[in-house]
């Protein structure tokens, strides 16, 4: 007993770190997915001078339904595009707000979600969550621009191919300056 009481703090903080990340029960996925979504504020926006450009569209994607999408069909719109995984607390933090700006604008911008995950193990995701966002995985070289080595990783494109967002983490995308970007870059 006198072991415990000395020690308490010492256990307390192996126990947390156990459940945070080695844990068999999943608690560690939420607590990490909670803790990002908390952390997670509005992308910003890249200065116009500092803005670069997409200068190769051959990018073959297909789509979780096994479609081919040619993203060259893309260029000239906004488009959004997000590397993510199942398996990556930050991603699955910031897909709430990446559904709710979706929902208020999927028929007005491209919303390109990149899975970097077993298609079977996305489809369960994505229909376990109900969300309704298309997902995508690469058939190619992703173009150089847009190449990271981070998930999550987000850019948004104005319709010139022009980075006006690149983010990698969590970010909160349903935000009011998010919103206030995207429609300044539909009326261009």
């Amino acid at each position: 007993m006198q072991f415990l009481k000395k020690h308490f703090w010492n256990i307390f903080i192996i126990i947390f770190l156990f459940i945070l990340f080695v844990n068999p029960f999943g608690l560690g996925m939420k607590i990490k997915t909670s803790i990002n979504r908390i952390l997670s504020f509005s992308p910003s926006e890249i200065k116009e001078e500092n803005r670069e450009k997409l200068s190769n569209y051959n990018w073959n994607l297909v789509t979780i339904d096994n479609q081919n999408v040619d993203f060259t069909n893309m260029k000239g719109e906004v488009i959004l595009v997000n590397f993510w995984a199942t398996w990556c607390p930050p991603c699955i933090a910031e897909m709430p707000y990446l559904e709710a700006l979706y929902k208020d604008y999927g028929s007005k911008i491209n919303f390109i979600l990149l899975a970097n995950d077993e298609i079977e193990k996305v489809n369960k995701f994505m229909q376990e969550k109900a969300y309704t966002m298309p997902v995508y995985f690469e058939q190619s070289t992703t173009p150089k621009q847009l190449q990271s080595k981070s998930i999550p990783t987000t850019f948004l494109l104005d319709k010139k191919g022009n980075i006006v967002i690149a983010k990698t983490g969590s970010a909160d995308w349903n935000s009011e300056k998010t919103r206030t970007i995207i429609d300044n870059l539909l009326t261009e």
